[in-house]
């Protein structure tokens, strides 16, 4: 299985083996729907028995017309019949109900598997997530719960196809020896030649075929996605590109035929070699028989019974090999889903202490640093910072000056990689993180909008723990009120229409009030803004800060920009340069001071200086580049 060897390549990769993923698929089947065990045995026995029961009717039907004559053979005949008609109608409906009930019993389990998958996601500390050793196993284990008869349901569905012809097997086994052990060899060899020449077409096919068409796939998808996207439709039209499109597909195209026909050659040749092995087959059968008939004297109804075992004996064989293939890649990637949902990680939050019921809180800094995973530096280093209880603090600089990082560490997202924080003297690391977090009400840069309704949005609760008129009022204050009123469900309103068909989309302004409106109403003593106006001017953005410094009131309050002007209203201005703290203090004391701060907001306000008749686009501009 070398094309698999990949999924190994990640250190949290575990490989559990054959035994031990099918003995895990079992007890997940057990847990959450056992019944499903049953009708898998009920639905392998029926097959199997099928595979050769007609062989056995035969042999007792030419028995009978050989033994006896008249109305006696007539007789017989019609009770055989009936007994036979009966158990094959028995198999039949044993089989159809068993396939009929246990498909949808097998993607049950495997959406609880999903779920599990999912729990285990959420779990997580949000520093793994962007963890590249950690996404990997995460997104193999999506792959492995993705159906198609692949991963953990592959597994269910081929344990039955497996079981059936394992059954099958073992008893034409049987049969099969007391006939002649001679042909038992014979069969063996010819099915698994055939069996292993089918594995190498599979191979030549994935290297020479499929893995030279990833590069041809993935073009093709751009191209249709390209072609059919209402954004890049005014260019297509516009510069007249239909022609020269329609010409990249079919250079791709091309590509997929030249692919094709191989692919098609290399399984006529399989066709071929299977052709002749089963005659190969045939021929040895009819052989054991000829001289069986000869030596032995068997009788014909034997003869019939014994060709019905030997061709169900090498069927049930082959399928077998055949899906045991398929179930140890099946098994393969139930490793990596086992890989994932047993990560094992260190639990940090063993004898945790409650967070303090306080009326403010006191954070501080204490000389932390913190290094992104496989980073050559630090992102933040030995940072000495402290936010005093009910103090409005901005905290400034150029992009990748650390801002971010510090407002990550201080929601703890990240935990530092030097140094301590700590909430009223105590080690935030003390505290579960479910208990620091209600502490905080962040709004951040990417606003993201769930395909919830817009109540739900802003409460983060379901709609039946929610309370409507706080819901509602926090959507007012954040400039919301027109927008609600105009909706004929108000703030019950779905959001997008990626769920409900009547939801609403909201503009870009609309999604960050949104997110003011949601820290509103969690009401959290420390409210962090997180550059959530990037998009905005200097202008329009200090006028957002300003009137949300208005609605948290009295409590604490982090406000993140890397444009000065906007937060020069704060009680301290803490200005970040390459990942260090550079200055602290209030806006007139560090434009005493004179120093980089004084600086870089001397050189944004000029632009603003130089260009008092111009427009809020201008504006616009200016306050950007001058901040980028």
């Amino acid at each position: 299985m070398s094309e698999y060897k990949e999924s190994k390549d990640n250190p949290l990769h575990r490989q559990f083996g054959v035994l031990s993923n099918t003995g895990y698929i079992l007890k997940k089947i057990v847990q959450y729907q056992p019944s499903v065990l049953f009708l898998m045995m009920v639905g392998l026995v029926c097959q199997s028995v099928f595979s050769y029961f007609w062989g056995i009717f035969g042999k007792y039907v030419i028995d009978i017309l050989e033994k006896e004559e008249g109305s006696a053979a007539e007789a017989k005949l019609l009770k055989l019949i009936a007994v036979a008609g009966t158990i094959a109608i028995l198999l039949t409906l044993g089989n159809r109900i068993s396939n009929a009930k246990t498909w949808y019993r097998f993607i049950f389990v495997r959406m609880n598997m999903i779920t599990e998958r999912i729990a285990k996601v959420l779990d997580l500390k949000y520093e793994l997530l962007e963890k590249p050793d950690v996404l990997d196993v995460a997104e193999r284990a999506s792959q492995a719960t993705g159906g198609n008869n692949n991963g953990v349901e592959g597994m269910m569905h081929l344990m039955s196809s497996l079981g059936e012809s394992g059954l099958t097997v073992i008893v034409t086994f049987v049969a099969v020896t007391v006939l002649d052990p001679r042909l038992i060899l014979v069969l063996i060899v010819l099915t698994v030649l055939q069996y292993i020449y089918m594995k190498h077409i599979i191979k030549v096919d994935k290297r020479e075929v499929w893995d030279k068409l990833s590069h041809s796939w993935r073009s093709r998808n751009y191209m249709e996605r390209v072609t059919q996207d209402f954004d890049y439709g005014k260019d297509i039209r516009l510069f007249g590109l239909s022609d020269f499109l329609t010409g990249k597909f079919n250079e791709i195209n091309e590509q997929f035929i030249e692919k094709n026909d191989l692919h098609h050659k290399l399984w006529l040749r399989y066709n071929f070699v299977t052709a002749a092995a089963g005659l190969a087959i045939k021929a040895s059968v009819y052989a054991a028989l000829y001289f069986a008939v000869l030596q032995k004297e068997m009788s014909v109804g034997n003869f019939t019974m014994f060709l019905s075992f030997s061709m169900a004996f090498s069927g049930g064989l082959m399928n077998f090999l055949q899906r045991f293939g398929d179930y140890r890649r099946a098994s393969l990637e139930t490793d990596d889903f086992r890989s994932f949902i047993e990560l094992d990680i260190e639990d940090d939050e063993k004898d945790c202490i409650p967070v303090p019921d306080c009326d403010s809180y006191e954070i501080e800094f204490k000389d932390v640093s913190y290094r992104y995973y496989k980073a050559d530096k630090d992102a933040l280093s030995h940072l000495n910072l402290k936010l005093k209880p009910g103090e409005k603090l901005a905290v400034v600089g150029l992009n990748g000056a650390g801002k971010t990082t510090m407002i990550k560490l201080l929601l703890r997202l990240y935990d530092p990689t030097g140094g301590q924080i700590t909430l009223n003297g105590t080690d935030i690391r003390r505290f579960k993180r479910s208990d620091y977090y209600r502490l905080f009400a962040p709004v951040f840069q990417n606003v993201e909008i769930f395909a919830f309704l817009m109540s739900e949005n802003i409460a983060m609760e379901s709609h039946d723990k929610l309370d409507i008129d706080k819901t509602r009022n926090a959507a007012f204050k954040a400039g919301l009120e027109e927008r609600v009123l105009s909706l004929v469900k108000g703030v019950d309103t779905p959001l997008t229409k990626i769920v409900e068909d009547d939801g609403v989309d909201l503009s870009g302004g609309e999604k960050q009030k949104l997110a003011l409106a949601k820290a509103l109403y969690k009401g959290a003593k420390i409210v962090v803004l997180d550059e959530p106006t990037s998009a905005l001017d200097a202008i329009a953005e200090q006028a957002l800060y300003e009137r949300f410094d208005e609605m948290t009131g009295s409590r604490s309050a982090v406000y993140i920009s890397h444009r000065l002007a906007s937060t020069r209203f704060c009680d301290r201005i803490a200005m970040f340069e390459d990942g260090q703290l550079t200055e602290c203090g209030s806006h007139d004391e560090l434009m005493h001071k004179n120093g980089k701060y004084a600086d870089m907001f001397n050189v944004q306000a000029q632009y603003y200086r130089e260009h008092p008749g111009e427009g809020t686009d201008s504006q616009t501009e200016s306050g950007v580049s001058a901040g980028a």
